[in-house]
């Protein structure tokens, strides 16, 4: 197991940040204000580190971003993966408190972003990604529970280079399925086809669940 790193470790930027945020809800305002990562230049996975001085984060960056902040704050350095039949899979970082399980996440879409601590276990946190992810290709079916300190002395925090390790590490630890409806599906794929039809750009916020969302 990795050891939580010292403050000393960080550069005074960094540690600003770190004393500055030490909520899961106010390490999600940080991570909504940043530039979301769309790889222009090709897939990255940057470390904590990188994606603090890039200014910009993807869903698995930001979930790093997360957990190296709220590590210095207490809590474990967990990442939930969560499986899309269309391989384009998405990372949130999930926290406890109060023995209710939240979120807090990046995305190009804010109905995909984090979640309050209101969920009594993580297969309810997962299901509350199912709707808002559905498009024409995408539709969840598993998660899995990861905890980077299995990774051991691997620097997913501070390495200059991409932390590919990670991304490996989450696509071999098992998931637990989400079995949902045809109909179901069907249904809210016909409901984001028609909502696209008027709003060729917009990203859908139609979802009944708004209330567990954390902004």
């Amino acid at each position: 197991m990795s050891m939580k790193p010292e403050r000393a470790a960080f550069t005074t930027g960094e540690r600003r940040i770190i004393e500055t945020h030490r909520t899961p809800r106010q390490v999600q305002r940080y991570l909504s204000g940043l530039s979301y990562n769309r790889e222009p230049d090709g897939e990255t996975l940057a470390s904590f580190r990188t994606a603090l001085r890039r200014r910009k984060a993807h869903c698995l960056e930001a979930a790093l971003v997360a957990a190296a902040i709220l590590e210095q704050h207490g809590y474990p350095p967990l990442l939930l993966s969560l499986e899309s039949q269309d391989k384009l899979d998405h990372v949130v970082y999930p926290f406890r408190r109060n023995n209710l399980w939240g979120a807090v996440a990046r995305s190009r879409d804010t109905a995909l972003h984090g979640r309050l601590p209101v969920f009594r276990n993580l297969r309810q946190l997962a299901w509350s990604y199912f709707d808002p992810y559905v498009d024409t290709t995408a539709r969840l079916t598993g998660y899995g529970l990861g905890d980077l300190r299995e990774l051991g002395n691997y620097d997913w925090r501070f390495s200059g280079r991409n932390v590919w390790k990670v991304e490996r590490y989450l696509c071999e630890i098992p998931h637990r399925a989400l079995n949902s409806s045809e109909r179901r599906y069907a249904q809210l794929v016909a409901r984001f086809v028609a909502f696209r039809q008027t709003n060729p750009t917009d990203a859908p916020t139609y979802f009944d669940n708004k209330d567990v969302w954390m902004m």
